[in-house]
Order: structure tokens, then sequence, then C-alpha cells
């Protein structure tokens, strides 16, 4: 299902003390996105000051018990870069806090991060950047694929800036996705005048009825291992 999401995307690592928002959203089910994709699409690397001011202003944002945090990561930085930013989450704060699985890393990681968390995000990187390419699809099967195989079952994992795989051209068993396209365009829903904010209650509704399936494999894989 979709998930909503609050960015911590303002910050750049000169810019601390950082003007983050104050008061979480109304909506019951959400997660903290730790703004490193948009440093990642600016070229921007954020700073230990800046990963200190996230963890000290993402507490008030965790009092629903429905709440959780994307983990720092850094895109494109390889394993080691990773780990250590997940060592550096402080400790109380972890039973809340999703890592990063980016689909450029061994897959051996991934099935090592869900070991240890019981559930993973997984981020698009360069290579794979384009959500539904055949680069990406395939490495999504080999993804899952080897989920199962380890563990017999698909855990909890969260598509991030995947909300097109709620569409019915995609197959696979994400738990929730996010997007922000409803933030960043909403805007556009002006020229319906009075009625915007309907439209926008639209919009979102349409997304929220979408679910993605629960099972792996799909279809189209069992019928291949059958002809194998």
């Amino acid at each position: 299902m979709p998930c909503a999401s609050v960015s911590a995307t303002s910050a750049s690592p000169t810019s601390v003390p950082i003007k983050w928002r104050s008061s979480p959203p109304r909506r019951p089910r959400f997660f903290i996105d730790n703004g490193a994709f948009s440093a990642w699409k600016k070229g921007v690397l954020l700073s230990a000051d800046y990963w200190a001011a996230f963890y000290a202003w993402l507490p008030q944002w965790l009092a629903s018990p429905t709440t959780w945090f994307v983990i720092p990561d850094e895109i494109d930085s390889g394993s080691q870069a990773q780990d250590a930013l997940i060592r550096e989450c402080p400790v109380e704060l972890l039973p809340r806090g999703w890592p990063v699985w980016h689909m450029d890393e061994p897959i051996s990681r991934l099935l090592a991060l869900i070991e240890r968390f019981g559930r993973v995000c997984i981020g698009s990187t360069a290579e794979y950047r384009v959500v539904g390419s055949v680069a990406w699809r395939l490495r999504m099967d080999e993804a899952f694929n080897a989920i199962l195989a380890s563990l017999g079952r698909v855990p909890p994992v969260h598509m991030l800036r995947g909300l097109q795989c709620l569409l019915p051209t995609f197959d696979y068993p994400f738990s929730s996705v996010d997007s922000t396209n409803i933030a960043r365009n909403h805007n556009r829903m002006k020229k319906h005048g009075d009625l915007a904010t309907w439209a926008i209650v639209q919009q979102t509704n349409r997304w929220d009825a979408l679910n993605c399936p629960t099972t792996w494999p799909p279809p189209r894989l069992s019928q291949l291992s059958l002809i194998a």
C-alpha cells in the first residue's frame, strides 16, 4: 500500500542548525525519509552534522507505534559506507528503523539486513534508477528469488520511490511503497479552482485503493520454472 512520508530534505552539509518541520502530520501511518535520495540527485554529500540533527529531531515523530524511519544511507557509496551509517544510528531508535539495500549492492547484504532487522527498504541506484526498466526488473527478480530461497517467505519490503509498483504491470510483493508525486505536483490541481482539495483527495484515494501482490513468485516466473 502507499505509505505517507515526511522527508528530511531541506538541509545541506553547511546548513546546520536545520529548520526541520516541527509537527507530525495527523495521518496515522507514515514514515520518515532521511533525505538521502534528494541529496544524491543534487550531488550533495550529507554531513555528520546533518545526521546528528536528524536524530535529534526524529524522536518526536515516533510517538505513533505505526511510524518508522529510514536509517541513514548514502546512495552509490558501497556496502561499507552503508554499514557504517547503520552503526551510527542510536541504539534506542533502531527498533523503529528500516535499513536500506541499494540495488547495486550484493544480494548477500540484502539477506543479512533482513536477517538482522526482519524488514528492509529497497532503493534504486544509478544503474537501476528507472523503476520498471528491464535491468530493474531482472535485478528485482533476483532479489525476491534470493529472499524466498533463504527465508521461505517474503518479509516486509518497502520500495523507495516505488509508487508505480502498485500498477497492474508490476507483480512484486512490496509491503509498502512511497512517492512524492502528490506533494510535489499538487499545485497543478489549482486548475480545478474551488475543487482543488477535492481533486487532490480523489487522486490520493485512487492510489490508496491499490495494493501490491502478496505472494512470490508470480505466474510469469512459475510458468518459466515449469518449462525449464
